[in-house]
C-alpha cells in the first residue's frame, strides 16, 4: 500500500491532466501501433510487434503508478499551514553553520521535489531533519557526506 502523497492543488491538477493524456491519447496510439505491427505478418519474428507490446506495457505501468499516486493524494491548503514549525509546504531559510551559506528550501512531497527550483522532498535527509524545527533551532542532519548543521532562520509559506 502506498503512503499518503501530500500535494498542492496545482500539482494535483497537473497529475490529473497527465493521466488524461496517457489514457486518452497515448493508450490509443499504443494500441494502434500494436495493430499495425500485427498486420505485418508472423508475430514470432516481428521485432516491431515486440517493441510495441513492450511500449504498451511501460505505458500501462506509468498509468497505474499515476492512478495510485492520485488515489493516495491529499491536497494541502496553504492557508491552513502553521509557520511556527517546519512542515510540508513551508519555505525554510537556513544557514549552513560550517560554511555560513544561506539557502531557502520549500519542503514538498516527493512528486513535487525539484532541487533546481528550491523544492526538496519531505522524505529526503534534509527534509526529514528539518521537520518540526522552529525558528532559531539548530538541525543536526546526517547526509551521505556526513553530519551537517543548519540554523533555521525563517519559516514562511
Amino acid at each position: 500500500m502506498q503512503e499518503t502523497n501530500y500535494v498542492t492543488q496545482e500539482t494535483f491538477d497537473k497529475m490529473h491532466a497527465d493521466l488524461q493524456q496517457l489514457r486518452g491519447v497515448e493508450r490509443p496510439a499504443a494500441s494502434a501501433a500494436i495493430a499495425e505491427a500485427r498486420e505485418k505478418g508472423d508475430l514470432k519474428e516481428n521485432a516491431e510487434y515486440d517493441a510495441a507490446k513492450e511500449a504498451q506495457g511501460m505505458l500501462e505501468a506509468k498509468i497505474n503508478q499515476l492512478e495510485g499516486a492520485l488515489a493516495n493524494a491529499r491536497i494541502l491548503d496553504q492557508s491552513t499551514i502553521d509557520t511556527s514549525r517546519v512542515s510540508i509546504l513551508t519555505k525554510v531559510t537556513l544557514t549552513n553553520i560550517a560554511t555560513k551559506k544561506k539557502v531557502t528550501y520549500q519542503i514538498v512531497s516527493e512528486t513535487e521535489a525539484d532541487l533546481k527550483s528550491g523544492k526538496i522532498s519531505v522524505t529526503s535527509p534534509i527534509g526529514r531533519g528539518l521537520l518540526g524545527k522552529s525558528k532559531g533551532e539548530v538541525a543536526d542532519i546526517t547526509v551521505p557526506a556526513g553530519l551537517m548543521k543548519f540554523s533555521v532562520d525563517d519559516i514562511t509559506i
